[in-house]
């Protein structure tokens, strides 16, 4: 695994990243690895068993929960939203008749991409307005208005757009078809069968973390002035603020707006057994493992490159990387980016966490090349 840590140096050295873990997963054998710090006052070190937020990697928590019911009869991919939430999709241009829960799992629904709503931005977006709200909670009927406060951006099924309101509305059907509340319904389904001793999503009103964890970093706001009006999938990134501005501590925040659509606590360990599970098809019967890995393009939808999307999780597709399919889950919150990412059979997977959000797709190409050998894209 030289190849692996000499990536995680690099991180630190030359993409700013404040302390990176890796943990890799090959047959009976495992290592782990760091580099750069989890605190960066007192120095201390990355170490294994960090507890981290795996930010949208809850999706798959989401999906294969819904995978589970439909196996039991309680529910069908192909129900509508208007069949177990009636009225909550009949507004602003939507129809709730015409959105289907594989539309929501799989970001197909027409939904916007909820994380460019005004509000969220208006309240997230500078340094200012996050110190004001970090600690807001939302209610889920704050998260169901926010899914569907912008028109759609197109008919259902006809593109993909990652929406994070679909996943709300999907934890929503979760509650309404079982009388449980969705973080029972995870740990009855997902969490407790693959054994996930460190593994939680997090309570609504929680703002910290189980130690060990890492402190998180956030460089991730909109210069001063911004007209965040202005804001778009295509010009986001050049609105950012200056790259030179020290990070801010992040760790204390309440994330319960993610919800449904990413707001699970784990390890690197755990979410290696997860995506293990989902890859090979060991968590759910045959019908629901094609269903999860049913992928759609994911091109022009301002995502990841050379993936596609099933339901909750991604693939990379087979063309970049050479024929040999890649499966995982991702995601990035204020502070801290995660993905786990592994082979069909479930016998080879690394799991990843940096503790400040995404800066770069190499990271992940680099660490994919130097884990797997393989070059995605080429």
């Amino acid at each position: 695994m030289k190849d692996v840590q000499k990536v995680l140096d690099w991180v630190v050295a030359e993409v700013g990243v404040p302390g990176i873990v890796a943990e890799v997963k090959d047959g009976g054998r495992s290592w782990f690895g760091t580099a750069g710090v989890a605190d960066l006052e007192t120095g201390a070190p990355r170490q294994q068993g960090e507890c981290l937020h795996t930010g949208s990697s809850g999706k798959a928590f989401t999906a294969a929960t819904i995978l589970a019911l439909e196996a039991e009869g309680r529910l069908s991919l192909d129900d509508t939203v208007e069949q177990w939430l009636p009225g909550a999709l009949n507004v602003n241009g939507y129809d709730g008749n015409t959105i289907t829960i594989r539309h929501l799992l799989s970001n197909t629904s027409g939904l916007f991409s909820t994380g460019l709503a005004p509000e969220v931005a208006q309240r997230y977006a500078t340094r200012a307005g996050f110190r004001r709200h970090r600690f807001d909670a939302y209610t889920l009927q704050d998260m169901l208005k926010l899914a569907v406060s912008q028109p759609p951006v197109g008919a259902p099924g006809e593109r993909f757009t990652y929406a994070n309101g679909g996943f709300h509305l999907a934890g929503a059907i979760i509650e309404a078809v079982t009388g449980n509340s969705y973080a029972d319904e995870v740990e009855t389904r997902v969490i407790q069968p693959l054994g996930l001793a460190d593994t939680y999503v997090r309570p609504a009103a929680d703002i910290s973390y189980p130690d060990p964890h890492p402190k998180a970093y956030s460089k991730m706001f909109f210069k001063d002035g911004t007209d965040l009006a202005t804001l778009t999938a295509e010009n986001w990134e050049s609105l950012l603020e200056d790259p030179g501005l020290a990070p801010m501590d992040v760790t204390e925040v309440n994330s319960s707006g993610a919800w449904s659509a990413g707001n699970i606590i784990s390890t690197t360990s755990d979410m290696i057994r997860l995506v293990d599970a989902l890859a090979a098809g060991t968590l759910l019967p045959p019908a629901q493992h094609r269903h999860m890995w049913t992928t759609v393009s994911t091109e022009g939808g301002y995502w990841m490159p050379h993936a596609r999307y099933g339901l909750g999780l991604f693939e990379f597709d087979k063309q970049a990387t050479g024929g040999t399919p890649l499966r995982g889950v991702a995601g990035s919150l204020w502070g801290s980016w995660f993905f786990a990412i592994g082979t069909a059979d479930g016998r080879h997977t690394m799991a990843v966490h940096t503790n400040t959000e995404w800066k770069s797709w190499d990271v992940l190409f680099k660490l994919i090349h130097a884990a797997f050998g393989l070059t995605i894209g080429a």
